[in-house]
């Protein structure tokens, strides 16, 4: 009886899609639990629903099969707490758009934008007037921080994504640097940003994303990197929503640009097979018999 019963314990395996929604709903409780900092539980719930009941649709529609509800859900939760807005209707629309994008922006059958932040920068561009975004910093109460920072990097880690997080982490630092020396703004005040419950998400779960990141580690660093260079340029540039802004732009030139070779190394993988093929339709001519002089 022991046996089959071990086998069985060695069966049952955790299904690592479940980690994301586990970090993402401790977040939420510990920035709710400890500052508030959401706009309404109603205002959340209802961006999770939108983001969920879209998912569930389209992804009947297009794939013919029921979808996993991992990533909608934490579109959807990060769309609640990112958003700030005293109407209901953007939270429904951003996590729509959100979810709508994985379907209909697709370039070789993957969608090259994170969908939580193509939905949050159009609702900032096309609704500015009535969408800001979450700017609630932890104060000076570290525990919540080493909280979500110590289940963070255990789940991140476990999803093979740490070395994206700590290199944007390491970058965003000395480009803070960067910045304090060059406007005379305090190193502290540069830096402090990092410690909001809003890159508690950004770095964990947007810059992270599998689905919308390179595949090449080296290449996952470079473009974390330049995200940071990015939005380093932006916030000297006075915009304030610029690690959006940043991942909005280098994430899907990162992604456009390793689809494009990845088109170039099929056609050349595929050209000597095909130069091959058409030099065998070709008809051989007879050769001469060569004449013999008597």
């Amino acid at each position: 009886m022991t046996a089959p019963f071990s086998g069985g314990l060695q069966n049952l395996r955790f299904d690592k899609r479940y980690l994301a929604p586990v970090l993402v709903t401790i977040v939420l409780i510990v920035g709710q639990v400890t500052f508030g900092f959401l706009e309404s539980w109603s205002r959340t719930a209802l961006a999770i629903g939108t983001s969920i009941a879209v998912e569930l649709v389209l992804g009947r529609l297009f794939g013919g099969c029921w979808p996993h509800l991992a990533s909608a859900y934490v579109s959807g939760i990060s769309v609640g707490m990112l958003v700030r807005s005293p109407e209901f209707w953007p939270y429904a629309l951003c996590s729509a758009i959100s979810i709508t994008s994985k379907y209909l922006i697709r370039v070789d059958g993957r969608h090259i934008w994170n969908p939580s932040n193509l939905g949050i920068v159009a609702m900032l561009v096309l609704a500015a007037d009535t969408v800001a975004g979450l700017s609630v910093q932890w104060g000076n109460t570290l525990l919540p921080m080493v909280v979500v920072w110590a289940f963070g990097t255990v789940i991140i880690s476990t999803l093979g994504r740490l070395h994206i997080t700590l290199t944007y982490v390491l970058s965003f630092l000395v480009l803070a640097a960067l910045r304090s020396a060059l406007t005379g703004h305090p190193l502290l005040a540069e830096a402090a940003p990092i410690t909001g419950p809003m890159y508690q998400l950004f770095i964990f779960f947007m810059i992270t994303d599998p689905k919308t990141t390179v595949s090449p580690r080296w290449a996952q660093c470079v473009v974390a990197f330049l995200v940071a260079a990015v939005e380093a340029t932006l916030r000297l540039m006075q915009f304030v929503h610029a690690p959006y802004y940043a991942l909005f732009i280098v994430g899907p030139t990162a992604n456009l640009i390793e689809i494009a070779l990845a088109r170039r190394a099929a056609r050349l993988a595929t050209a000597p097979a095909d130069t091959a093929a058409g030099a065998s339709l070709v008809p051989s001519l007879p050769q001469e018999t060569p004449r013999v002089r008597t």
